[in-house]
């Protein structure tokens, strides 16, 4: 572990928290519903950051889990979503499960209430979700993905800040500048992207997103198939730090 064991991992403020989100996560975007943010210190400076917040569209993921639960209100206060983590490069290795395994206990002590924790990995620019496999998350669905991302051609990409990728559904969410761009241009949000892209240039990109679960209370059950990480080799969704790179070939 060396010394992954002196990081120090606390709560901070959303503003700092997704300054380091727009400079370090490979998307260079924050998730708008991420409300509960956790540092990672070392040698007394920030060097990672998790953030914690509901899915886009909770209603759909609810069902995913059992808990025991009846009304409508204890489960919508029983799960969180792990939608972003960054790292800089200054932290040693075993550092990210690390820090994800004391979030948990910090949630687990602070937040009774919460049973359950989800995730997504993109399997298409970043990877297919090594860290979480190590931090004991299931693995529960790779759903393969065909022209969902828009990379912007040359002449839009001041509305990406940098990052010229766009799934469809951040464009429809309408809060970016490449949203109210679309929005302007057709009047409404929900454009195809293969119209997008034949009428303004750029590419249209296809890969898999695999979704991770992790049961903070054991007592829960899942109530979608498991799948074996195999599995990621057996379709090809494999990749590592957006390269195409199966589980095998990492060994």
């Amino acid at each position: 572990m060396g010394r992954a064991k002196e990081i120090l991992v606390k709560v901070i403020p959303s503003k700092v928290a997704n300054e380091f989100v727009k400079k370090h996560h490979y998307s260079g975007k924050v998730v708008n519903t991420s409300k509960l943010h956790f540092g990672c210190f070392l040698d007394d400076k920030l060097h990672g950051v998790l953030s914690y917040g509901c899915p886009l569209d909770k209603s759909k993921v609810l069902p995913l889990v059992d808990s025991g639960n009846k009304t409508k209100n204890e489960k919508w206060n029983e799960m969180l979503e792990l939608n972003r983590m960054a790292f800089d490069e200054y932290l040693p290795k075993y550092s990210e499960s690390r820090c994800i395994a004391i979030t948990i206990k910090l949630i687990k002590k602070n937040a009774p209430q919460i049973k359950w924790l989800l995730s997504f990995s993109d399997g298409t620019q970043c990877g297919d979700g090594t860290i979480y496999r190590a931090s004991g998350f299931i693995l529960t669905q790779i759903k393969s993905s065909k022209n969902d991302l828009w990379e912007l051609p040359n002449e839009l990409q001041h509305l990406s800040k940098g990052k010229p990728t766009f799934h469809r559904i951040t464009i429809q969410c309408g809060t970016s500048l490449i949203s109210k761009w679309v929005m302007n241009k057709y009047n409404r949000f929900t454009v195809p992207l293969d119209l997008l892209q034949k009428e303004n240039g750029g590419k249209l990109q296809s890969g898999n997103q695999l979704r991770y679960i992790y049961l903070i209370d054991k007592t829960c059950k899942i109530t979608v198939p498991i799948l074996p990480f195999s599995k990621i080799d057996e379709i090809g969704a494999g990749m590592y730090r957006g390269e195409k790179i199966t589980l095998a070939e990492r060994k």
